[in-house]
């Protein structure tokens, strides 16, 4: 990745869109305390009607939306985006949790409750830099913003299929790994590979890797299966065993 694209994926214009001065004014407060990514643009705008003038004459990576307001809500502004050539990202700020699988339903990137802590704000607007980066084309891996929705300890996420390293099936459920954190997933392993097949590659019966951080295939020893191979992959430490049935399709892609 180049200097100027890791630019233009680390500072962000942000809109906040509240009808409450006080709560567009904190959040404007916390935008600046972020350091990474840099926020160098914070404007506001009272309204949904006012969020969209704005956005016809500026252009915005980001908008930190709040669902509960006079006149247009939240809700109606986001389908309302979805129209546009180049709409920006939406994060979704409000002290309604209810509204979540909705949120992200209309694709909005992340859904933070009041009062937002800094913290979590800066891991929002982390996944916004990496999704802006991918919208302009900036890693020339995705074209899209694609998301596992994954509902985790009381809330609702939304996780870019580029920051999924691999996927394991454990019991009745799927771990997620990202280089962050793992997550638990109520789907199967089928479904994600029939849906998801050329972004992740079936090398175990339990497993499915990112085809794009496929580095290495190295001989392994297994406790229960024996000798046999393993795939090693960008980021990630622990090798991941490969059954022999799977073998020729890893060996396939390394060799492209």
């Amino acid at each position: 990745m180049t200097q100027g694209a890791m630019n233009a994926a680390t500072e962000l214009h942000a809109l906040v869109v509240d009808d409450e001065p006080l709560a567009r004014a904190r959040m404007s407060a916390l935008l600046s305390d972020c350091k990474e990514p840099l926020v160098i643009r914070a404007a506001q705008a009272a309204s949904a009607a006012q969020a969209l003038e704005m956005l016809h004459k500026q252009r915005f990576d980001v908008l930190l939306l709040d669902i509960h307001m006079p006149g247009m809500d939240g809700l109606q502004l986001a389908r309302t985006l979805r129209n546009m050539e180049r709409p920006p990202v939406v994060v979704f700020v409000t002290a309604h949790v209810e509204h979540a699988l909705q949120a992200f339903e209309l694709e909005a990137l992340d859904y933070l409750t009041k009062p937002v802590r800094l913290e979590r704000l800066q891991q929002a607007l982390q996944k916004v830099a990496r999704a802006v980066q991918v919208r302009d084309g900036a890693s020339g891996l995705y074209q899209s913003q694609e998301a596992l929705v994954i509902q985790d300890r009381g809330r609702t996420e939304r996780v870019l299929l580029q920051d999924v390293q691999f996927c394991k099936a454990e019991l009745k459920y799927i771990t997620v790994r990202t280089a962050q954190r793992s997550y638990i997933l109520d789907s199967s392993l089928n479904e994600l590979e029939e849906r998801y097949g050329d972004v992740f590659l079936r090398i175990h019966r339990n497993a499915l890797i990112a085809r794009r951080l496929v580095r290495a295939l190295e001989k392994y020893h297994d406790a229960e299966e024996g000798d046999g191979w393993a795939v090693r992959l960008q980021g990630v430490d622990e090798p991941l065993a490969v059954s022999r049935r799977q073998l020729s399709a890893v060996r396939a892609l390394i060799g492209r």
